[in-house]
């Protein structure tokens, strides 16, 4: 091992324990509709990864793994909804699209472009999760329908949009904070 894979070591190590960190607060903060960190850490991993790969799997993965938690959960009788339901092959594309939104914040972490990103991924993640809620069924296959999603959904996009951009201000705020302090973190 060479010394600047030495000196990554504990930058990497803190990465994970952040996003395992994040995986837990979405578990804790799963009966809250449309409060859960995934966004942020989807719009982090295109801002900050280098690997392109990690950045996309990494809150799939995180997403996956407390949704299986969640429906664990839900069989055991500990909670009303199930981690797995029919909408969910959309709510992941609406994170993979957050992912491509940080893809371009690469290199320009600075205030205004993560909030305008963080705004934008709230829009994106409410467009395409509610468009497969209609097309799942929940609603009927007209325009109507769909008109009749979005409007319902609407009273929703509040606590998405707040949950999103307080986890974006955390996560952000912290690996900046984080790499001004430690070298280190900021090249990992």
């Amino acid at each position: 091992m060479n010394s600047s894979t030495n000196s990554q070591l504990p930058a990497i190590w803190m990465i994970l324990i952040f996003i395992i960190i994040a995986g837990g607060i979405r578990l804790l903060l799963s009966d809250i509709p449309n409060i859960a960190p995934i966004a942020a850490i989807a719009l982090m991993g295109g801002a900050y990864f280098r690997n392109r790969q990690l950045a996309f799997l990494i809150p799939l993965i995180v997403m996956f793994s407390t949704d299986a938690l969640l429906q664990l959960a839900h069989q055991l009788g500990w909670r009303e909804f199930s981690g797995f339901h029919a909408v969910m092959p959309f709510v992941y594309i609406g994170f993979i699209l957050i992912v491509v939104i940080g893809l371009f914040l690469k290199n320009r972490v600075k205030p205004l472009p993560v909030l305008g990103a963080g705004i934008l991924s709230s829009i994106v993640f409410f467009i395409v999760s509610n468009f497969g809620v209609w097309m799942t069924g929940g609603y009927p296959a007209t325009l109507d329908g769909l008109i009749a999603c979005y409007v319902a959904a609407i009273p929703f996009f509040h606590l998405t949009l707040a949950g999103d951009l307080f986890f974006i201000g955390v996560f952000f705020g912290a690996i900046e904070w984080l790499s001004s302090r430690k070298p280190a973190f900021a090249s990992a």
